[in-house]
């Protein structure tokens, strides 16, 4: 549950020009530092941002007078709004910001602006003109400057170095508190992360990287926040198993559990059939009868295909490969025969085996050739910012400053709040 927004007070009349930008602040329990951060922020924007600008501070859930001073600042600053949770968590509150609004490009930094805000407009130049998607600050690249204790430059590190290694990311740094997405983007990637906590970022990069959808980094200026609140090792685990969540969702992890069940079936079947067969029919038939399943499998499980389109072509893909399989597996069998014609049925089995995993490999990626050829022009068209205004003007709407809007009153479920 959330509230409405709360309005700013005042009325500049300032007519926009370009897109808007929306900066969130997402707060728990900030007393201490929201205002001194919010007005600095204020005062930055007002003076360099070149476009229409609005801070949205969100709130989710705080116990303290964090709510109150949020609300005050709401009043007193123009361009300054508040969204006001229930619900404790950085990525929920992140996601209701960014899910509302009409912003074209949307923000977020932390609370204690860590990040030095002269970065902020190379950050949003990319979503912009169009040229990138999401955008995020990196303190972990080349010409980045980070002044931060040993023991957080460490975890950080090795938390982004497990990135690449198991998910294979190649956004160099997934944590740091100072990202922009396009409206498009956000429209795409929002309704399928689970996330609500820490995770929401990497969760978020992890996702538009396996969708082709570019990200621009920025390095930055960084100093430490000593005050943190962040719990290091809860977010840490909390972490891991969002990592090892990922992981199971990624195609290869799902093509390597296929191709483990069906390996392991196909040596269960040989050994069976081995004691009433010959070796070369014992292998034929298994491996004919787990080809078959192997391909449907990968087509459901690894690929998500569904229904009976390019099924014909994607079979006959899996028909080359079980040529190639059976083909290293025959071969196979008829070298030991001829080095070893007494040899056991375990070393028999072991060298199925290694040739079937090898016919497993070659099975995926004759799918994924005929499955990356068949995909529609829609499929592989890029997300941008542009796709974003031409989908606008077909609802004709002004362009008015958010300065210039009064304000509006809590309702149970709020609309997005537009620029009159």
């Amino acid at each position: 549950m959330l509230t409405a927004p709360t309005s700013t007070g005042g009325d500049t009349s300032l007519a926009a020009t370009g897109p808007l930008i929306d900066v969130v602040i997402p707060v728990y329990n900030e007393q201490g530092s929201l205002e001194p951060s919010v007005r600095r922020l204020h005062r930055f924007l007002d003076d360099h941002l070149p476009f229409a600008w609005r801070i949205v501070i969100a709130d989710n859930a705080s116990t303290d007078a964090t709510p109150t001073i949020a609300a005050a600042l709401a009043r007193e600053l123009p361009n300054t709004e508040v969204l006001r949770l229930a619900a404790k968590g950085r990525g929920r509150a992140l996601r209701a910001a960014w899910s509302r609004g009409d912003a074209d490009v949307r923000c977020y930094m932390d609370v204690d602006l860590s990040t030095d805000l002269r970065a902020l407009l190379p950050l949003i130049a990319g979503l912009v003109s169009g040229h990138s998607d999401l955008a995020i600050g990196t303190r972990l690249a080349p010409g980045s400057r980070v002044t931060r204790g040993p023991k957080r430059e460490l975890i950080s590190r090795a938390y982004n170095r497990l990135l690449r290694i198991v998910l294979r990311a190649r956004f160099s740094d997934a944590q740091c508190g100072f990202k922009a997405i396009s409206a498009t983007a956000a429209g795409t990637l929002l309704p399928d992360v689970r996330d609500d906590g820490w995770f929401f970022d990497t969760e978020l990069l992890v996702l538009a990287q396996r969708r082709g959808l570019r990200i621009h980094e920025v390095a930055v200026d960084w100093v430490d926040d000593p005050d943190s609140s962040v719990a290091i090792v809860s977010t840490a685990i909390a972490d891991l198993r969002g990592v090892a969540r990922l992981l199971l969702q990624s195609r290869f992890a799902r093509f390597a559990l296929v191709g483990l069940a069906s390996t392991l079936a196909y040596v269960v079947l040989y050994l069976l059939l081995r004691s009433a067969l010959a070796p070369l029919w014992a292998n034929g038939i298994a491996l004919a009868l787990t080809a078959l399943a192997n391909t449907q499998a990968n087509r459901h499980l690894t690929f998500g295909l569904r229904g009976t389109d390019r099924l014909v072509s994607q079979h006959a893909a899996g028909l080359a490969a079980f040529a190639v399989a059976l083909a290293l597996t025959e071969g196979a069998l008829a070298a030991l025969t001829a080095i070893d014609p007494g040899g056991s049925r375990a070393l028999e089995t072991a060298v199925l085996m290694v040739a079937s995993v090898a016919g497993t490999v070659g099975r995926y990626l004759a799918l994924r050739l005929v499955i990356t050829r068949g995909a529609t022009a829609a499929q592989r068209q890029p997300s941008s910012l542009r796709f974003a205004r031409r989908a606008a003007r077909d609802r004709p709407r002004s362009r008015t400053s958010a300065r210039a809007r009064p304000a509006t009153p809590a309702q149970p479920c709020p609309e997005p709040p537009g620029r009159r």
